[in-house]
């Protein structure tokens, strides 16, 4: 059976009615995509539990940050800690400039059971960890690379069953890095004077292997391989939209992880809040990130994903800057909330904005993977730069720092909405 014979040819066969015709749709055929149905649905179930066990696992590290400032573990400087999450969030990203081709090269399921296999590995070594280096080893490089070679593919394979739907899907899938980034917190912070580092680590693998094993159970390639695809499309970067939206991104990351990494620590350093519901903090931030990936997604349809990116990004700014000289708990609280939900839509709504900046289908990988891998420049010197600041400066002009450069993150990114359409209509194809 060949691509023609899954169009049709004259019998009615539906296109993923069979194995054999999931495997051998074009990923030209744009009329073929079922954009809903419950095979389409399980994908996202799938891309839930990816991102789960990706930015879930990997927006945990506020709390480990909070662990390793007490110094029990090892010792160690704030911004030689933030390393740890700076390069393990990193990872995630860059590695996309290998997995993006490799994934429209045909390479998914090598890359999902690798990918998988590491971040169970790395959280077990983080259980055996002593020392500083250890530490980044287990926590930042393995984690970080399994991570990295899961998150593009299992966000991609969703373009290949939703079209219209796409932007809702890609937010229902995100809220799953929402519910690990409040569940793992809580699951470190309550086993961790009982059990000790250790045994908390190893449970939350046992969390990990569970939940990273749906994924590998209800995946399936709907499209053929479109070939063979070189790492770069450097093409890409003459197309100002394109450009301009990668460059936005990237100061928006440079910011985003700040209050993450920081928003616990300052808490209870400042006397805001008792230790107990300090470690809390980060599991309220998360909880309004859940909302930020499905409500910003829902207009996205609407309004366009674009628009959507610019306000969530500005008011991230606005986010960060209220934190200056807040010593009120309920404060801190709303401000966690708050900006929670609007950095929710960086996690869901930048594949659908690849999407619609990939006029060749079959390379929606690569120019996702080589935008991601840009973005890890802001990433991974985001937070340590937070960190040298709060050892200099103190904790206002970490805040004054993230909210500005995430604003001018915002400002990058209309001028990519305007260049890709215009002033006067939303972004949509």
């Amino acid at each position: 059976m060949n691509g023609r014979d899954c169009r049709g040819n004259g019998k009615d066969i539906p296109v993923d009615e069979t194995p054999e015709a999931q495997t051998k749709a074009s990923v030209h055929d744009t009329a073929s995509i079922p954009d809903g149905g419950i095979k389409a649905w399980m994908q996202v179930v799938g891309t839930f539990f990816m991102f789960f066990n990706t930015w879930g696992v990997l927006n945990t590290f506020g709390s480990y940050q909070t662990y390793y400032e007490t110094q029990k573990l090892f010792a160690s400087s704030s911004s030689n800690i933030s390393w740890i999450g700076s390069v393990q969030s990193s990872l995630l990203l860059v590695l996309g400039l290998i997995t993006g081709p490799l994934y429209d090269a045909g390479y998914f399921y090598p890359l999902l059971f690798s990918g998988s296999f590491m971040i169970v590995l790395g959280q077990m070594m983080l259980s055996l960890s002593k020392e500083y280096y250890q530490v980044l080893l287990s926590q930042g490089f393995c984690i970080g690379i399994g991570a990295g070679l899961i998150l593009i593919p299992g966000i991609a394979i969703l373009s290949t069953y939703f079209s219209t739907n796409l932007a809702l899907a890609n937010g229902v899938a995100a809220t799953g890095s929402g519910l690990g980034g409040i569940l793992y917190p809580i699951i470190f912070h309550r086993l961790l004077d009982r059990i000790g580092f250790g045994w908390t680590c190893r449970a939350i693998g046992l969390v990990i292997f569970v939940t990273i094993a749906i994924p590998i159970t209800v995946f399936r390639l709907r499209v053929k391989p479109s070939g063979k695809r070189k790492l770069l499309e450097l093409e890409a970067f003459r197309e100002p939209a394109y450009t301009f939206f990668v460059l936005g991104c990237t100061l928006e990351f440079i910011s985003l992880n700040i209050p993450f990494y920081y928003i616990q620590y300052y808490a209870i350093r400042e006397g805001i809040a008792t230790t107990d519901l300090g470690f809390y903090l980060l599991s309220i931030l998360t909880t309004g990130s859940v909302f930020g990936r499905i409500l910003p997604n829902i207009f996205a349809n609407v309004v366009g994903p674009f628009n959507i990116m610019v306000v969530c990004t500005v008011m991230s700014g606005v986010m960060m800057f209220a934190l200056v000289n807040l010593s009120s708990l309920a404060g801190v609280v709303i401000v966690a909330v708050l900006y929670g939900f609007f950095t929710g839509a960086f996690v869901s709504l930048p594949p659908t904005c690849y999407v619609k900046l990939s006029p060749d289908r079959a390379l929606i990988g690569t120019r996702m993977g080589m935008g991601y891998a840009v973005i890890t420049i802001g990433n991974l010197v985001g937070a340590p730069v937070a960190g040298a600041i709060l050892q200099h400066r103190g904790f206002n002009a970490v805040w004054i720092f993230g909210g500005g450069v995430s604003m001018v993150g915002g400002i990058t990114m209309l001028i990519s909405r305007n260049c890709q359409g215009g002033w006067k209509r939303p972004i949509r194809r």
